[in-house]
């Protein structure tokens, strides 16, 4: 390939310690994902990101999708995560929302209810962002401890 020597292809590659394996491939597929709450209601509070929280390390610890970092505001979360390619964003999304949404209405209906009403927890939207390595990572990470958290 002209224009490419080892020392920039080098630079390129990723640290071994950042690849993951799968079946038949090797991956580092990061993804900054926003949440919001219906209507940007502020619903969470510091129980509901708990329970959030605790819901997302049961189900993603199950699909072997890593959370890099998680928190948010009174209205919406950011994750992190690292996830494997047989994933397509809207349907991880899709599997995060309906879990987590069917546990904070068990567990805080009362406590929401003021904020929200039907069976809806989040917006219909969402938001996702790829990640590249190392410096960008950090810079995401950083950002996502420096959010608000609720009371």
């Amino acid at each position: 390939m002209a224009g490419l020597n080892y020392d920039s292809f080098n630079s390129l590659r990723h640290n071994v310690t950042d690849l993951r394996a799968g079946a038949h491939c090797v991956y580092n597929i990061n993804m900054h994902l926003v949440l919001v709450a219906a209507y940007r209601r502020k619903a969470i509070s510091s129980a509901v990101m708990n329970t959030i929280q605790e819901v997302l390390h049961r189900i993603l610890d199950r699909l072997e999708v890593r959370i890099l970092e998680f928190s948010g505001e009174a209205d919406h979360v950011h994750l992190l995560i690292s996830q494997p390619p047989r994933f397509a964003v809207s349907d991880l999304v899709n599997r995060i929302k309906t879990a987590t949404s069917r546990e904070i209405r068990k567990r805080h209906a009362k406590e929401i209810a003021p904020y929200l009403w039907g069976a809806r927890f989040w917006s219909k939207s969402y938001c996702a962002i790829s990640v590249g390595d190392g410096r960008s990572i950090e810079t995401i990470k950083q950002y996502i401890q420096a959010q608000k958290k609720p009371s």
